[in-house]
């Protein structure tokens, strides 16, 4: 698999049929190892590594409504009172990051509000602070520690 730029982690997979597979420990199982799915499963334990943040606030593949239109977030990270913290959209690293995908990323914010927003091709990341009184944005290097966040 491709190396990503996080730091080495150990990440179980398995080949089954010709098929790499990739355990996820959120969802505790296997899945389909795709360019994007990897991306993912080295930032969830980027989160729970360097972030500290617990295993029990991060949902993966959340539904959500965009108008009427049904969408899935990558990750969401909860505060201990279980509102929406981060948000993360995972690309393939052979998707670069642009305007469109952080406005994509944005669109899925408008109804979660979480405060903190990512973005990252596993190459490349990019992290946002929201201000929704201003409908502003600040750019930020890296996401704060759980639970400063």
């Amino acid at each position: 698999m491709l190396k990503l730029n996080f730091p080495p982690y150990l990440i179980e997979t398995k080949e089954i049929d010709g098929k790499t597979y990739v355990f996820d420990e959120i969802r505790k199982k296997l899945l389909v190892c795709t360019p994007e799915e990897w991306v993912r499963q080295h930032m969830i334990k980027y989160l729970i590594n360097e972030k500290l943040c617990p295993k029990g606030l991060i949902a993966l593949e959340s539904g959500l409504k965009i108008n009427t239109l049904s969408k899935r977030s990558d990750i969401l990270v909860y505060d201990k009172e279980g509102k929406p913290l981060v948000l993360v959209e995972c690309k393939a690293p052979s998707i670069k990051l642009s305007q469109e995908t952080f406005d994509q990323a944005a669109r899925y914010n408008k109804t979660l509000k979480a405060p903190y927003l990512m973005i990252t091709n596993g190459l490349k990341h990019f992290g946002a602070m929201i201000n929704f009184e201003s409908n502003s944005y600040k750019s930020i290097q890296e996401l704060p520690p759980y639970p400063i966040l």
